[in-house]
């Protein structure tokens, strides 16, 4: 079994209420291995040699109402090879615990704050958890972008010390995936690429380009100059063949229903109401003739 040399931490927002991991690791999509996350019950990160059944039945446990500390205390007893396992964990309640085995390789450690835990092993140093640390401490905002500066915090005070290969990020909340249907909110993963965390974020930003939606009272009402501008623009995108008037007529609807279909912006445009969000404007806008 190949270790998982790696730096992650694991987090919990009280206010979405929210559960997630971050991590990153010079290992082919860690994303496939480390981090496990159940909305209500709390998030896993298995790292090291992992032992990967630590992500289920750490989540069970927890679901059950254990501790994230009482958790990983049962697991550990539970597995004659602890002393190669690194493990974060935070429960239901945001609880932490972390656990480095002795035998995992240098630099190798973790530590808990407030709603989270923050861990790697072979790393450059112990800076890179404490950036971590710091980083998400200080950070506002939701919480898959505050996971995804403290990884890159990581990162950037040197990370895995045998270099770069892949980054994940998954966060949970009740029915936030696609169509309320489960919990995976950020399901996020680059597999393999020699500088993975700066990609991630420019994942994180679609994602919430194409999933999120405004509030009523940010649409944009498409008409006028703003219309006449998005009009020049379908023009140029070979959608819409009528005049550049500014008047949201037949044409220019059926023509901007073609393109956010094409473009997956749908979501983010009201073509009843003649309306779009608008970071869905400025995308569509942005857009070069293929």
């Amino acid at each position: 079994m190949r270790e998982i040399h790696t730096f992650s931490i694991v987090a919990y927002d009280p206010d979405e209420p929210a559960w997630g991991i971050a991590v990153a690791s010079k290992f082919l999509a860690v994303g496939a291995v480390v981090p496990w996350a159940r909305a209500g019950a709390g998030a896993v990160a298995t790292q090291s040699y992992a032992n990967t059944t630590f992500g289920p039945q750490g989540l069970a446990m927890m679901e059950a109402g254990h501790s994230a500390q009482q958790a990983l205390d049962a697991l550990l007893e539970a597995d004659k090879g602890a002393a190669l396992r690194q493990v974060g964990m935070v429960d239901a309640r945001g609880g932490a615990a972390t656990f480095t085995g002795e035998d995992c390789y240098p630099w190798a450690g973790g530590m808990t704050g407030e709603g989270f835990s923050a861990q790697g092993n072979l790393l450059a140093g112990p800076q890179v958890v404490e950036a971590m640390a710091e980083a998400f401490t200080r950070s506002r905002g939701p919480l898959p972008e505050r996971l995804y500066r403290a990884l890159l915090a990581g990162d950037r005070a040197g990370g895995d010390r045998r270099g770069r290969q892949s980054a994940a990020l998954l966060v949970v909340k009740e029915k936030g995936g696609y169509g309320g249907f489960n919990d995976r909110w950020i399901d996020l993963r680059v597999d393999n690429h020699p500088d993975p965390v700066p990609l991630l974020e420019e994942m994180l930003e679609m994602h919430f380009l194409y999933n999120e939606v405004s509030p009523p009272e940010e649409r944009i009402q498409l008409q006028g100059e703003v219309l006449q501008r998005l009009q020049r623009q379908m023009q140029r995108l070979g959608y819409y063949q009528g005049e550049a008037h500014g008047r949201y007529d037949q044409p220019t609807r059926e023509a901007l229903e073609k393109l956010v279909l094409a473009e997956n912006m749908d979501e983010r445009t009201q073509l009843d109401e003649g309306t779009m969000d608008p970071p869905a404007l400025e995308f569509l806008l942005r857009l070069q003739a293929r």
